[in-house]
């Protein structure tokens, strides 16, 4: 059996029940278009979501008796929550979004894919993640639906075969749709002198010939910039995220994935999100290869790249070195995603490192406060525990807490602390233990 070829995304949803349990992956792979339709019905019973990193404001999530879980919260999932939307959160790290939507096992699986070529395959474009599974086994399972959304906006691109092709066939698909649909803007945000600050202190550790992973925002994505400016070359990449930046420092020539493990001659990411002008470098780039989450997160596989650099950011930093990284005031603000997966990664090789980078404080409310705090305490939970923190970067310089003693490392982030609370966090650091 071949795909059923609709018109619209309407007709697509109209195959979704009163009472039903539909899954998409995270953030590139969401069919917009269908999303959208899902919205135009007023007749829901009990719809069950799963997905995370919403990429737009779908009515859908505002429907009475539409329920959504996920399993991270960008601007979308807060600004649905706080209207009123019954958004819930799923602790879990990227890797385990696979066992759990296995476990879940909802009816339809929905997903953003690139046009047929002339074989009949579409390639899952922007994502792999954790879904590649659950859409192989909604396609081959007669009680399940398997429904594909193609947009001429969205790239071809590929996988490693023949374990990992990256791509449906149409044979597989229940129904497709093309629409207009465009892959999310994710312009980078304009750094300022504390981004410039920051990046510049952790381009120090990045020698040439490093294995790179970058997370979300603007200062990975400066750091990548500046390092595509330098005199270094020979870079790898191994980033659960590729972005604009990783384009940049291969666009300077600088990008040979000659150093690495597994994957020497690839860069190896599992999802993809920028500017449209990262959507056309990557079409039918054979350069970067998309592969589950599973095998890009694996901290083994991570520590068979030669010295492999691991850049994130965090909310928070306590003196004992334990990191927030997904809330803010008690309250869910993106994710795990990744994040402890790379700096566990980071951990296994001597010649690696990870790199945490945030301010030292903020304003709230007019009044600044401490990003580096004597103890996270109520408000803040743990993303990454203490054991898994190599460097944290601020304005201020660079603390390296592996191998330390517990007052070691607290002196160490006390000293690159904002000066207003230099001397108490000093104070505290100095009779710790």
């Amino acid at each position: 059996m071949t795909a059923r070829r609709v018109d619209t995304a309407a007709e697509a949803v109209a195959a979704i029940n009163t009472t039903d349990s539909v899954a998409v992956g995270l953030g590139p792979a969401h069919p917009g278009g269908f999303l959208h339709a899902l919205g135009e019905r007023d007749d829901w019973e009990d719809l069950q979501l799963f997905g995370a990193l919403l990429t737009d404001l779908y009515a859908v999530f505002m429907k009475p008796g539409v329920h959504y879980r996920s399993g991270f919260f960008g601007p979308a999932e807060r600004f649905l929550r706080d209207s009123g939307a019954d958004i819930q959160y799923v602790p879990a790290d990227f890797r385990r979004f696979g066992p759990i939507l296995q476990q879940l096992a909802p009816r339809v699986m929905a997903t953003a894919v690139a046009p047929p070529d002339a074989e009949g395959y579409c390639s899952l474009s922007l994502h792999a993640g954790a879904t590649v599974n659950e859409l192989h086994r909604a396609g081959a399972d007669p009680d399940r639906l398997l429904i594909a959304e193609h947009s001429p906006h969205y790239p071809r691109t590929f996988g490693l075969m023949p374990e990992h092709p990256h791509r449906l066939h149409l044979h597989e698909i229940d129904i497709i749709v093309e629409t207009d649909s465009a892959p999310v803007d994710l312009a980078d945000t304009a750094p300022d002198d504390i981004d410039r600050a920051i990046a510049e202190q952790a381009q120090r550790y990045v020698t040439g010939g490093a294995t790179l992973q970058t997370g979300i925002g603007a200062i990975p994505s400066l750091i990548a910039t500046l390092l595509a400016e330098s005199d270094g070359s020979g870079y790898g990449v191994h980033s659960e995220m590729f972005t604009t930046g990783l384009m940049r420092l291969y666009q300077a020539g600088k990008v040979s994935n000659s150093n690495k493990g597994e994957f020497e001659g690839y860069s190896v990411t599992t999802f993809a999100a920028g500017t449209p002008e990262l959507y056309e470098w990557l079409h039918e780039n054979a350069l970067v290869r998309f592969l589950p989450v599973d095998v890009v997160n694996s901290a083994d596989i991570i520590a068979e790249n030669h010295d492999f650099i691991s850049i994130n950011g965090a909310t928070a930093v306590d003196l004992y070195g334990q990191v927030a990284a997904d809330t803010i005031g008690g309250r869910q603000h993106s994710g795990t995603g990744g994040h402890e997966d790379f700096l566990a990664g980071a951990g296994l090789q001597p010649d690696d490192r990870s790199l945490l980078c945030l301010r030292s404080s903020s304003v709230v409310d007019g009044v600044r406060v401490s990003r580096l705090l004597p103890h996270l305490g109520a408000g803040l939970l743990v993303t990454t525990p203490r054991h898994q923190v190599d460097v944290v970067i601020t304005e201020h310089g660079a603390a390296e807490l592996k191998g330390r003693t517990v007052r070691e490392r607290a002196v160490a982030l006390a000293a690159i602390a904002h000066p207003d609370f230099r001397d108490e966090l000093t104070e505290v650091a100095a009779v710790m233990s």
